[in-house]
């Protein structure tokens, strides 16, 4: 490997160092009196152009930055948890305490329909599956809740489900609808109660629900 002047060097940590990417102007002031910073940076550049960090020149200014063919390597997704809106919420909260239950049950029980993005998506999460079929007209999917659902709510099984003395001892048995209560419970097993970031929409006014 070639040894690097001092110059070099001097520029090397310089652009290292800096937060943001720097003119040639701004990097002349630190280098000795006389330097040719358009010769130093080409070198540097040269020097760094086969390693996995590159100096590459953008807009005018010189910085550090991943190499092109690394970066898919290097890419990271994370998801970021808000806040359930209370329609999903609610929704799981009928399906963990009464299932199996099927869709149109859950909508009977809130007294709205289900919107099909906060059902969906409370399924893609991995919270709630299907778990059979009703023998009933149309044999509807019936749903319940996953191994997940239980690992993200720290429970153990379903009967660690707040019961009706716990609820009330939390002073969440009040006038609020049934759904609401349960969900607020839900809430408490997780603390923050986090659903994925997508399950932000309020559902539907419920149509008219036919007899099974």
């Amino acid at each position: 490997m070639t040894e690097l002047s001092q110059p070099i060097r001097l520029l090397e940590a310089f652009l290292f160092a800096a937060t943001e990417p720097q003119s040639e102007e701004a990097l002349a002031e630190h280098l000795p009196a006389g330097a040719d910073i358009k010769a130093l940076l080409a070198e540097l550049e040269a020097h760094y152009r086969q390693r996995g960090v590159v100096l590459k020149q953008v807009a005018g200014k010189w910085a550090f930055h991943t190499s092109d063919d690394l970066a898919g390597l290097l890419r990271i997704e994370k998801s970021v948890p808000r806040k359930p809106s209370r329609a999903a919420i609610e929704t799981l909260a009928i399906i963990s305490y009464h299932q199996p239950v099927t869709r149109g049950e859950v909508e009977e029980i809130r007294g709205v329909a289900v919107s099909k993005g906060s059902f969906d998506l409370l399924l893609e999460a991995g919270w709630i599956r299907p778990v059979g079929r009703r023998r009933t007209p149309g044999r509807p999917i019936t749903w319940g809740t996953s191994e997940q659902f239980l690992e993200q709510f720290g429970l153990n099984s379903l009967a660690d489900l707040p019961g009706v003395d716990e609820l009330k001892a939390s002073g969440l048995l009040d006038t609020r609808p049934a759904s609401a209560i349960v969900g607020s419970a839900l809430g408490q097993a997780n603390g923050a109660g986090i659903l994925p970031a997508a399950i932000l929409e309020d559902d539907e006014p419920a149509p008219a629900l036919e007899p099974d």
